[in-house]
């Protein structure tokens, strides 16, 4: 039988196990026995050391012809079957599209990260950088580094969760106050920080307490900072918040870590100061603490307060977020309570 015949007989085999493929394995296997590397085309092919020069490219050119032709009619069939295989899904899965859709609910960020990353925003268009730490602190950078050292009476208002006599769950994020001015070079200019996140407090939970909260405070440490910008940039911050039209007021108080100490008011945006049930019929609401920072607070960071001085302040992120939406109950913010928290997905 001469190498012709074999060629014809593989290719009439080979279209005639196309026509009774079912599937793409059995296909696959009739490709990979045809013209695969021990297939039969390749058993024909090694006979043809036998063959003279002219009679070995005769064969090499039907032998070619013959590879792309198969290879075209398993494309033609692998297309042919897909095709099959999805009109059968689509007889057996009939779908009705004038049947009203699932709507889904689709999340959104939490009321204090909006909060948050828009207090952020105010700062970091200020020239503030945002700078976070772990919620676990040592006792010497949560109090000791910021005016409070041991025993001091001030600590009893800021009790917290210990976890060894020197380890505890921060109670306000002044540690990276303080940990900030250490890696801070003031001779490429002021520092301007806020440093946002989780706090811890031993206190009872009701209506406006809770024993975690969270807090952004913020320093600004340098060579001529004021009590003036200090006011300037809080009255900025209450006016992108609250409004405009929103005004401030600075009332003596007493912090460590600050002297001169304030207490910072904004006029209540119900009433517009004209005095109301959300006031207590001042005109005034109470929103954050604040005040120059404490020279023992600059000195223990190895920075000259003689020198250098600045401010600092400490905002209560559920208390904003309470004030600009008319919260009343801090509990709403922690018990994941879906109708609560879709109110404020827009």
């Amino acid at each position: 039988m001469t190498l012709q015949t074999e060629l014809e007989e593989l290719r009439q085999h080979a279209r005639a196990s196309l026509l009774k493929a079912t599937d793409e394995r059995v296909l696959n296997e009739l490709r990979v026995s045809v013209v695969g590397k021990k297939g039969a085309l390749t058993a024909i092919l090694k006979n043809m050391k036998e063959l003279t020069v002219d009679e070995k490219k005769e064969i090499g050119q039907l032998a070619n012809q013959f590879r792309d032709e198969f290879a075209r009619k398993v494309e033609e069939k692998k297309a042919a079957l897909e095709a099959a295989a999805m009109n059968a899904a689509l007889a057996s899965e009939t779908l009705d599209v004038t049947l009203p859709g699932t709507a889904r609910k689709i999340g959104t960020r939490h009321v204090l990260t909006q909060t948050q990353e828009e207090l952020e925003d105010i700062f970091i268009g200020m020239g503030y950088t945002v700078v976070e730490g772990n919620e676990v602190e040592t006792d010497y950078y949560n109090f000791e580094r910021v005016n409070l050292p041991k025993n001091h009476p001030a600590r009893d208002m800021q009790d917290s969760f210990y976890i060894t006599d020197e380890l505890l769950l921060r109670t306000h994020t002044s540690g990276m106050q303080a940990r900030t001015m250490e890696t801070h070079d003031f001779t490429k200019g002021d520092l301007r920080m806020i440093s946002p996140g989780a706090v811890y407090r031993r206190d009872t939970d009701d209506a406006t307490h809770s024993h975690q909260f969270h807090q952004l405070e913020g320093m600004v440490i340098g060579a001529h900072v004021s009590m003036a910008d200090l006011k300037g940039t809080l009255e900025v911050v209450i006016q992108k918040m609250f409004g405009a039209d929103r005004k401030i007021r600075l009332r003596p108080s007493y912090f460590p870590f600050t002297e001169p100490s304030v207490e910072v008011d904004v006029s209540c945006f119900k009433c517009g100061g004209a005095g109301c049930n959300v006031c207590k019929q001042t005109g005034w609401i109470e929103i954050l603490g604040a005040g120059m920072t404490h020279p023992n607070v600059i000195d223990a960071s190895g920075v000259d307060s003689r020198r250098y001085q600045g401010f600092a302040f400490g905002i209560g992120l559920e208390r904003i977020a309470m004030l600009k939406y008319g919260i009343t109950d801090i509990r709403g913010f922690y018990q994941g309570d879906v109708r609560f928290l879709e109110q404020f997905g827009k």
